[in-house]
C-alpha cells in the first residue's frame, strides 16, 4: 500500500483571506526548495486575485496547527548540496531571497503568526509581514554563526534596524529572544496568547471585511501588551557591541565583571571566528542599504560560503558538527578570533557577478 503524499505547504482561500500553513512539523517546518517555490507561486497568484484581501501564515507541530512557525532553511539539504557542489543550492538561495523580497513588498496585508520557533529562514518569511504576531511560546533567533553562516534572508537589513547595537548582538551571538524582547527590538508588532490563535484564525475566515486594511486592523485589536526582559542589559549591549572590531568586543566582554558579559563572551568564542568578522561587517554595511541591495549582498556572501572557499567551507563544517555528525566540535578555520585577517573577510563582499547578471538583479 502506498502512503499518500502530504503537501508541505497547505494553502486555501476561506472567506476573503488566503491561509497558509507550513506543514513539515517533524522538521520544525524547515524550508525546502519545494516549499519556497510553493510559497512563491501561491503568493504571486493571490497578489492578482481580487477575492483575496489579505494573507495569514502559520506553522504546525506534530499535534496540529501552531506550536512551531519555522526553524529556518533545511540545513541537511544545504550540507548535502554544499558538500557535492550541487547547483540546487544556488537555486535555493536565489529563490528564497526573492520570496523574502516579495513578502516585504507584498501588495496586501500579510499576517505572520510567529508561534514557537522562528529562526533563520522563518524570520525571512515573517519579518516583511504587515503584522508580526508573537506568543508566550515564541523563540526567535538568527543563529547562523553557530553553523558557520551569517544571518541571511534579509537579516542584515532587519537586524541593522534594531535599536542601538542590538542588531550586532543578535547577529553575532545568535541568542534567542522571546515575545516581549522581539516587540521591543522592532522584530514583532504585538503579542497574542497562544491559546487564542485558533479562534482568531477561524474568525478571519468567517468575518466579512471591507478591505485588506480591515483584516489587519481586526487582528491588531486582539493583541495585548507584554514585557521585555532586555531592559537591564541594554546599556551593556550598546557599550560592547558598538566597539569597532570583533576582537575588541570579545576582549572587552571577557574583561568585564558581569555574568552577562562573560557568558556572552563564552558564546562568541564557540562561533565561527571568520564568520563573526564577516557578520559584523555585514550588519554595519546593511545599515545604509535598502532591502534589495542587502539581499544582493547576502546572495554574494552565500555564494562565497559554499563555493568560493573550496574544501574549507565554514558552513558545511558548521552544519556537519551541529546537525549531521552532531559532535558539536566544529573545526573552524581559522580557529581563533584573533587569527582572522581583513584579507580573509574582504572576498565575502566582492560580488562574483557583474551587476546586470546578478541572480537578484531584478529586485528593486
Amino acid at each position: 500500500m502506498t502512503e499518500a503524499v502530504v503537501s508541505e505547504v497547505l494553502s486555501q482561500v476561506k472567506g476573503q483571506v488566503g491561509f497558509i500553513t507550513l506543514n513539515r512539523p517533524r522538521a520544525l517546518n524547515a524550508l525546502s526548495l519545494g516549499m519556497v517555490r510553493e510559497l512563491m507561486g501561491t503568493l504571486l497568484a493571490w497578489q492578482r486575485d481580487d477575492k483575496v484581501l489579505a494573507v495569514a501564515i502559520r506553522g504546525s507541530n506534530k499535534e496540529g496547527p501552531f506550536g512551531a512557525f519555522c526553524a529556518g532553511g533545511d540545513i541537511r539539504f544545504l550540507h548535502q548540496a554544499g558538500s557535492q557542489g550541487s547547483p540546487l543550492i544556488e537555486d535555493f538561495f536565489t529563490e528564497e531571497y526573492a520570496l523574502n523580497h516579495l513578502i516585504h513588498n507584498y501588495n496586501k496585508p500579510y499576517i505572520a503568526f510567529m508561534d514557537g520557533i522562528v529562526m533563520g529562514g522563518g524570520m525571512g518569511i515573517s519579518q516583511g509581514a504587515a503584522l508580526r504576531v508573537v506568543t508566550e511560546r515564541t523563540k526567535m533567533a538568527m543563529p547562523e554563526t553557530a553553523i558557520g553562516l551569517f544571518p541571511d534572508v534579509g537579516g542584515g537589513y532587519f537586524l541593522s534596524r534594531c535599536p542601538g547595537r542590538t542588531g550586532e548582538w543578535l547577529a553575532l551571538t545568535g541568542d534567542t529572544i522571546g515575545a516581549g524582547d522581539a516587540i521591543a527590538l522592532g522584530l514583532a508588532d504585538g503579542y497574542l496568547p497562544s491559546d487564542q490563535q485558533a479562534l482568531l484564525w477561524e474568525a478571519l475566515a468567517a468575518q466579512p471585511f471591507a478591505s485588506g486594511a480591515a483584516v489587519k486592523d481586526y487582528v491588531a485589536t486582539k493583541l495585548v501588551a507584554t514585557e521585555s526582559m532586555l531592559t537591564g542589559v541594554m546599556p551593556e549591549i550598546n557599550q560592547y557591541f558598538s566597539l569597532p572590531t570583533v576582537g575588541e568586543i570579545v576582549h572587552a566582554l571577557e574583561s568585564a565583571s558581569s555574568d552577562w558579559a562573560r557568558a556572552t563572551a563564552a558564546t562568541l568564542r564557540k562561533r565561527s571566528p571568520l564568520m563573526l568578522h564577516v557578520v559584523l561587517e555585514q550588519i554595519r554595511r546593511a545599515r545604509a542599504m535598502g532591502l534589495a541591495d542587502d539581499l544582493r549582498m547576502e546572495r554574494d556572501m552565500v555564494r562565497h560560503c559554499f563555493f568560493l572557499r573550496p574544501g574549507q567551507s565554514e558552513t558545511v563544517e558548521g552544519i556537519r558538527a551541529l546537525a549531521v555528525d552532531k559532535d558539536h566540535a566544529p573545526r573552524w578555520s581559522p580557529a581563533r578570533i584573533e587569527d582572522v585577517t581583513a584579507e580573509m573577510v574582504a572576498p565575502f563582499f566582492a560580488s562574483p557577478w557583474p551587476a546586470h547578471a546578478h541572480p537578484l538583479a531584478s529586485l528593486v
